[in-house]
């Protein structure tokens, strides 16, 4: 028992002996309680300071008297809001102390106070040895001018303090020496905290008033727009001394970072215009030589007007979309504090220095620029991405290692207040505006704040892919909607493959304006698989007429040969037409790859290898990005992918042969590859009641008679009917009816396997069966459908035939 009560009484003393004062002075409970001391001074000070402004010289004469018959006598009455106390302390610090430069002391308790909260202020060291500095400077100064007192105030301008060492100090100097001393030492203060200041006041002397404007001094960060892009936004300037300097060496630590040099650009909003006016004749340029197909027309007739038959036609406006309110979200200049220093300090925890790093603020995340000391392997900083993710708490990074044509290291971290791009200022932009793409697509905005717009005639078939949920029918709308806003009816269809039947659903109204269909289909979204691939197979044909045409009058793509037909130069009773350009969007290819098979990959395959040049352009969409829907013939013929987020890296890989897709913060991020260029791309947001609003208005308008129809094309009745021929049917022919009756599937190879007959025989026998009402038409890869139910009415069947 003894033993057992011993051990607490050690524990106890050892506890004791890591309390003291040291450890009293840390205690966050004795910090609270003082900084809260510290505000309740500081507010009462201010009272008693700017109250004695006011009552100063009516309480004069009290305050003369000894402190203690003034706070102890009853019948002494003071003016001064804080009481006899407060008039006292204002007369004690201000009149006998240091004047009206005592207000910087206010501060001081202020910037002190939240320090002690534990807050992290702004170069907190270097703040407050410059308003001590500022007092004891302004205090001598306004002694040095005002003497004693002015006008017969009460107030000592420069206290007594001010008074007494700048008389002292003109006993040595005199006045003008005196004067002359401040200014330097003042000077030097400014010139010393502010390094920017020295260049700024050199340009300003330098300058005459016809004078070109100078260069920015070399120390002076400018914000530019970065390249490719230039949309022409409100830069910014930060000085490197008064803000970046101040901001990135938060609680003046007295280490090396504050002499990291450290950039930042924003960039400012854009300016939304009208869309402009697009011009009557859309196709321009050179014309090659003709052949005997060409033929010239007299020039009095004009050039001719594909616009002209919908010449009523009016473009949908700005106003139909939504202006939404989460725009302009600024990144804070404390989120930019800490993410740097975070980075810095985990790349110094694996000894990894750096020499520079800048930053570039984007709508979703933040480029981090950094250049490694000489001898860091690059490889090095890029197997640490989950360190500093982990470091910064962040969704997830990306680490580009390097930047191709930059010559740095970036690093992608996620804003805390992403901020949501619309449609309408993505469409309103300069650059959209201004844009002389054939067929120009406005997508979002890049990580320096850029509207990202691509001509689709250039990539000219795109791969879109990501995981449920992440934006790829908003990417599709947004792709859409900006053909729509450029292109008029007459200069381009769309031909829509929607499997769920509900996505593409909108443009439905659109039939008699912009979209292309088979004349035997009734709807203008193709959802039916059966039909996708008797459209798909249709473009094919449209594709091979289209090259036929183009080779008549020897040009070799569409832009010409639509240059030679509004110049009038190509006969249309010889066959020629104006060719809009075709655009062909799937959605969900997954769902027709696993229902069809090889019968949609390879009409698919064949327009992406051949189409281009005649004006016809894919873009394809799928949640499951595997290997098994996404196969090399697709991935070879698809050279532009985009990315949404992804689940794994094994995906992002299948897309765009590279990691970094799974890394994607999702809700519109995504990656555009085009060629060896990859962009992240903040894909801009549209709602569906916009889309509503967009279709309505074209919809409400005079269209064509009819959709653009595409070539006729024979379907798996066609094909099978003429050549089938039962009355020199199989002698098998009534053993495989009786075998499908049986099974009740309609399958090819069930025929052949059970039959034990080859491939060939088996098809030939099932156009009979079709041709004779036992099965139906072909659906694919499944089996066809049985008419007949039971064998008695086979029988009778048979006996008929």
């Amino acid at each position: 028992m003894a033993s057992g009560t011993r051990k607490p009484q050690k524990n106890n003393r050892r506890s004791g002996e890591k309390r003291g004062p040291a450890a009293f002075f840390a205690d966050p409970r004795f910090l609270l309680t003082t900084a809260i001391v510290i505000f309740v001074v500081t507010f009462y000070l201010t009272i008693a300071f700017i109250s004695f402004l006011f009552s100063g010289d009516a309480d004069q004469s009290k305050l003369d008297i000894k402190w203690h018959e003034l706070v102890f006598n009853p019948e002494i009455k003071v003016e001064n809001k804080a009481g006899k106390t407060g008039a006292w302390l204002a007369d004690v610090i201000i009149n006998r102390g240091f004047g009206i430069s005592a207000f910087i002391f206010i501060y001081l308790l202020v910037i002190s106070g939240l320090r002690l909260l534990g807050r992290k202020m702004v170069n907190f060291g270097r703040n407050s040895l410059l308003s001590v500095f500022s007092i004891i400077w302004l205090s001598i100064t306004l002694g040095l001018i005002f003497e004693k007192t002015k006008g017969g105030t009460f107030i000592y301008p420069g206290g007594r303090y001010g008074f007494i060492a700048s008389d002292w100090i003109s006993s040595m100097l005199g006045k003008i020496g005196t004067g002359l001393l401040m200014l330097t030492t003042g000077f030097l203060v400014v010139a010393l905290t502010f390094r920017s200041f020295l260049p700024w006041l050199q340009h300003k002397l330098q300058a005459s008033p016809n004078a070109a404007p100078p260069e920015k001094p070399k120390n002076q960060v400018v914000r530019p727009v970065p390249v490719p892009f230039n949309d022409n936004p409100i830069s910014k300037v930060i000085e490197e001394d008064n803000v970046v300097t101040a901001i990135f060496d938060p609680d003046n630590q007295g280490d090396d970072r504050s002499h990291l040099p450290f950039e930042i650009d924003k960039s400012g909003n854009q300016e939304v215009f009208q869309p402009v006016k697009l011009p009557d004749v859309p196709f321009q340029g050179e014309v090659d030589g003709g052949d005997d197909e060409e033929e010239i027309v007299p020039g009095d007739l004009g050039n001719y007007d594909p616009r002209l038959e919908l010449s009523g036609y009016k473009f949908p406006t700005l106003d139909l979309l939504d202006d939404h309110k989460t725009e302009n979200v600024e990144v804070t200049n404390e989120e930019l504090v800490s993410n740097k220093n975070r980075i810095v300090e985990t790349l110094r925890q694996y000894k990894i220095e750096i020499t520079k790093i800048r930053a570039t603020i984007g709508p979703t995340i933040t480029l981090y620029e950094i250049v490694p000391a000489p001898g860091i392997r690059i490889v090095k900083i890029k197997n640490l991405e989950d360190d500093l993710a982990m470091s910064l708490a962040a969704l997830g990074i990306r680490i580009i290692a390097p930047i191709p044509g930059r010559g740095t290291i970036g690093i992608e971290v996620p804003n805390q207040n992403p901020t949501l791009v619309s449609m309408k200022s993505i469409l309103g932009s300069r650059k959209f505006q201004e844009s002389t793409a054939e067929l120009p697509v406005a997508l979002g905005k890049t990580i320096s704040n850029e509207t990202f717009t691509f001509d689709l005639t250039k990539m000219p078939h795109i791969l879109v892919a990501g995981a449920t949920g992440q934006g790829k029918s908003v990417g599709l709308n947004v792709i859409i909607m900006s053909l729509v806003y450029r292109m008029h009816p007459a200069e381009l269809k769309f031909v829509f493959i929607d499997p769920k039947k509900v996505e593409l659903n909108l443009y439905t109204v659109l039939e008699k304006h912009y979209l292309a269909k088979l004349p035997s289909e009734p709807d203008g979204i193709i959802s039916d698989v059966q039909n996708v691939k008797y459209t798909l197979n249709s473009l094919n044909i449209e594709m091979d007429d289209r090259y036929d045409l183009l080779k008549k009058v020897n040009v070799r793509t569409i832009k010409e040969y639509n240059d030679k037909f509004v110049q009038r130069r190509l006969n249309p009773e010889k066959g020629h037409r104006f060719l809009p350009y075709i655009v062909v969007i799937i959605d969900e290819f997954a769902d027709l790859i696993m229902t069809a098979g090889k019968e949609i990959e390879m009409p698919i395959a064949r327009i992406a290898q051949k189409a281009r040049a005649v004006g016809i352009h894919m873009i394809i969409a799928t949640q499951r990005p595997s290997t098994n829907i996404i196969t090399g013939v697709i991935k070879a013929n698809f050279p532009t992918r985009m990315a949404f987020k992804v689940v794994s890296m094994i995906d992002s890989r299948t897309i765009l042969d590279t990691p970094g897709a799974n890394q994607l913060i999702g809700k519109g991020d995504m990656l555009v590859s085009s060629g060896s260029s990859m962009t992240r791309v903040q894909c801009a947001f549209i709602d569906t009641h916009e889309v509503e609003n967009v279709c309505k208005f074209i919809g409400e308008q005079r269209g064509f008679p009819t959709a653009f129809l595409l070539p006729e094309v024979e379907t798996d009745q066609e094909e099978g009917g003429p050549d089938t021929d039962l009355s020199n049917k199989d002698e098998l022919f009534d053993d495989a009816a009786r075998l499908v009756v049986i099974h009740q599937s309609g399958s090819t190879s069930l025929i052949q396997r059970k039959l034990a007959i080859g491939y060939n025989r088996a098809g030939r026998i099932m156009d009979q069966l079709e041709k004779a009402g036992i099965v139906g038409p072909g659906e694919g890869s499944k089996p066809r459908q049985v008419f007949i139910q039971d064998e008695y009415s086979l029988e009778q069947l048979l006996r008929n035939i």
